[in-house]
């Protein structure tokens, strides 16, 4: 309501108000990740995910580079994964952790 009152009277002496928002840019680092299991590619992928967090947060996502599998007499025995992860860096913003 304010501001909508002072753009009436600056237009009037052909002022403009400008509102912008600050957007802070992220900065997301890749790290490339092997990990297996013995139940499942997907599995795999938790491992990976999981054995990172204990070190990285912010994690964003995950992608599936390379799957192989070991077999052993006739059976998958062992799958395994090579992952991309993404995480965000974390920025500091006056004297704050964003």
């Amino acid at each position: 309501m304010l501001i909508k009152a002072l753009l009436t009277k600056f237009k009037e002496y052909n002022f403009f108000i400008v509102v912008t928002t600050i957007h802070f840019m992220s900065i997301v680092k890749v790290l490339e990740v092997m990990s297996n299991s013995t139940k499942s590619w997907e599995d795999a992928v938790q491992n990976a995910v999981n054995h990172a967090a204990k070190t990285l947060h912010n994690i964003r996502s995950v992608w599936v580079a390379e799957q192989s599998a070991v077999v052993t007499n006739d059976k998958i025995t062992e799958y395994r994964v090579t992952v991309k992860l993404s995480f965000e860096i974390d920025l500091m913003e006056k004297g704050k952790v964003r």
